[in-house]
C-alpha cells in the first residue's frame, strides 16, 4: 500500500498506537509538514496504509480535533487548523541579531509590481518589442542548445555575445574594447556585486558614491564590507571637487545620472579621471540606459576617456530591451580580468546560456539597432509631451533639471517648505514618481523623477491633471 502521508511516521509497537499516531500528526503540524489547511487521509485509507485498525485512525483524529490541530467537517476528511495557541519560536530573534549581517536586517524587500500605466522609473516599454523576432531566434537557440550538449558555458559569457556587446558598444556609446575585455553578468546588479566583491577591503576600502544615488549599487558596496563616502550632485553631475582623498572606488552615472538625470560635464569628466590616477583610485561607470539620447552627440564615455586603464564600465540590457532579460556585463580593464572571472565563477558559474543565444543573434542581426532606433522616437514623444505640460502647469512648483538622455526627468521643488505636500499628493496621483530623498544617504534638495518608459501620453496627461488639481486644492 503507497504510503497516504508525504513523510513516515514510524509507531513502537510497545506503547499506545493511537497515542503514538497522534503525538506524530501533532509534530507534523507544529513543524509544518502538515499545513494548515490541509486535509488529512481519510481514515479507512490511513489505516490501511499504516497497517492499524480504523478505530485507532479514527480514535487519533479525535484527540487532534479536540486539542485544536484539526477541524471537522461534514461528509469531508478534516483538514489541519493548528493549535488553538502556536507560539513562534523563541530562539528566531537572537538568531537573527547575531547571525544575521547589520545591513540585511534593516531591508525589506517589496513584492513587484507592475508599472505600466505609472511614472515609474527603470522600466522600459513592452508594446513595441519584436515578440516575433525574439521568438524565432529563442526556437534557434533552443536547436543550438540542444547539439552543444549540457556542458558549462564559458564563465566570462560566450564567445559570440562578449563579440556582440563590443560591437554594440562601440556603435551606440563610442566604447573601444576588444571581446576578451567583456565579461557577461546576470545583469547590471550581479555586475557591481562581483565588483564590490574584488575590490572592496571590508572596513577598509572607502568609496564614494553620487548622493542621491543608485541604492542597490550602494547596498552591494555596504554588503562587501566598503565605507561609503556620499558625493554631492548639481546640474554638472558629481562634484569632483568634494571627493574624499582616501577613496578608492568611485561609482558615477555620468550620462545620466539616477536619479537626477544631469549629464557630467566634460570638464569633470577629465577632473575625475585625472583625480582617479593621481589618487590610485579605479572608476566604475555605471551607464544604465545610455542607449536613448536626445539633443545633442553625447559626451564620450569615461572608458573611452580613460588611458590608464581604471574604468570598470557597467552596462545593462534590462532598459532596452526588458527587465526580466537577466543579462548585463562590465568591460574591465587587462589587469582586473582574469581576478573578475574567478570572483564570477565563485558567485554562480556561469550565465544562463539560451538567453546568451537569443541576445547575440539578436544585436548580430542589427534587430538591437532597430529597435533601440524604435524606441527612441517613441521616448522623444514622450519626454516632449513631460517637459511641456512640467514647464507649463507647474513651473511655479519644479524647475526641471536638464536631461538628455534616459527613460526619466528629474525635477527640484521651488519651495522646499512644500515638499511633504507636494511628494504626498504625487505619490497619490502621479504613481511610480521618486522623491530623490528616498535615494539619498545625507540631506538632498527636495524634487521628483518622473519616469515615462511605459506611460502613454494620454495616461501622462490626465495623471498630471489630476496632481495639478490637488496641489491647487492644496494652496500650493
Amino acid at each position: 500500500m503507497a504510503p497516504v502521508f508525504p513523510f513516515e511516521i514510524v509507531l513502537d509497537p510497545a506503547g499506545s498506537r493511537q497515542l503514538a499516531l497522534r503525538d506524530a500528526l501533532r509534530r507534523a503540524i507544529l513543524d509544518g509538514r502538515l499545513p494548515h489547511g490541509s486535509a488529512l487521509p481519510a481514515s479507512r485509507q490511513a489505516a490501511s496504509s499504516l497497517g492499524l485498525s480504523r478505530n485507532t485512525v479514527v480514535a487519533a483524529y479525535d484527540l487532534l480535533l479536540a486539542e485544536g490541530y484539526l477541524q471537522a467537517r461534514t461528509k469531508a476528511r478534516p483538514i489541519v487548523s493548528g493549535p488553538p495557541q502556536m507560539a513562534a519560536p523563541t530562539t528566531a530573534a537572537p538568531l537573527a541579531a547575531r547571525l544575521i549581517q547589520p545591513i540585511w536586517q534593516q531591508q525589506t524587500v517589496q513584492a513587484a509590481t507592475p508599472g505600466n500605466g505609472s511614472f515609474r522609473l527603470g522600466m522600459p516599454e513592452q508594446r513595441y518589442f519584436p515578440h516575433d523576432v525574439w521568438r524565432r531566434l529563442s526556437a534557434r537557440a533552443q536547436r543550438h542548445w540542444e547539439k552543444t550538449g549540457f556542458s558549462y558555458p564559458p564563465v566570462e559569457g560566450i564567445a559570440s555575445l562578449r563579440e556582440a556587446i563590443a560591437q554594440h558598444a562601440a556603435q551606440t556609446r563610442g566604447v573601444a574594447c576588444r571581446p576578451s575585455d567583456v565579461l557577461v553578468s546576470c545583469g547590471a546588479q550581479q555586475a557591481f556585486t562581483l565588483l564590490a566583491r574584488m575590490l572592496v577591503k571590508p572596513g577598509e576600502t572607502e568609496v564614494a558614491v553620487e548622493d542621491p544615488g543608485y541604492g542597490p549599487l550602494r547596498q552591494a558596496l555596504l554588503a562587501a564590507g566598503a565605507r561609503l563616502r556620499p558625493v554631492p550632485v548639481d546640474a554638472h553631475g558629481m562634484q569632483i571637487e568634494h571627493l574624499p582623498a582616501q577613496a578608492r572606488i568611485i561609482c558615477v552615472t555620468p550620462s545620466h545620472q539616477s536619479p537626477m538625470g544631469v549629464v557630467l560635464s566634460m570638464a569633470r569628466r577629465h577632473a575625475l579621471l585625472d583625480w582617479a590616477r593621481q589618487h590610485g583610485a579605479v572608476v566604475i561607470e555605471d551607464d544604465y540606459d545610455g542607449e536613448f539620447r536626445f539633443g545633442k552627440r553625447p559626451l564620450d564615455a569615461l572608458q573611452t576617456l580613460d588611458r590608464s586603464g581604471q574604468v570598470f564600465y557597467v552596462g545593462t540590457f534590462s532598459k532596452t530591451l526588458f527587465p526580466s532579460l537577466r543579462l548585463g556585463y562590465i568591460i574591465a580593464p587587462p589587469w582586473a580580468q582574469n581576478a573578475l572571472r574567478a570572483v564570477k565563477r565563485s558567485d554562480d558559474g556561469h550565465t544562463e546560456l539560451h538567453s546568451q543565444l537569443v541576445l547575440a543573434d539578436f544585436i548580430r542581426a542589427g534587430h538591437m539597432a532597430r529597435h533601440v532606433r524604435r524606441m527612441q522616437a517613441v521616448y522623444a514623444k514622450r519626454r516632449s509631451v513631460l517637459l511641456e505640460i512640467l514647464a507649463r502647469d507647474f513651473d511655479e512648483v519644479f524647475t526641471i533639471l536638464p536631461s538628455e538622455a534616459g527613460l526619466h526627468l528629474a525635477t527640484l521643488l521651488r519651495d522646499p517648505a512644500s515638499a511633504a505636500a507636494v511628494t504626498a499628493a504625487a505619490l497619490q496621483h502621479t504613481p511610480g514618481v521618486e522623491p530623490h530623498a528616498a535615494n539619498a544617504i545625507g540631506s538632498v534638495a527636495p524634487g521628483l523623477a518622473f519616469g515615462y518608459g511605459v506611460i502613454d501620453v494620454a495616461s501622462m496627461r490626465r495623471q498630471l491633471s489630476q496632481l495639478r488639481l490637488a496641489l491647487e486644492t492644496n494652496g500650493v
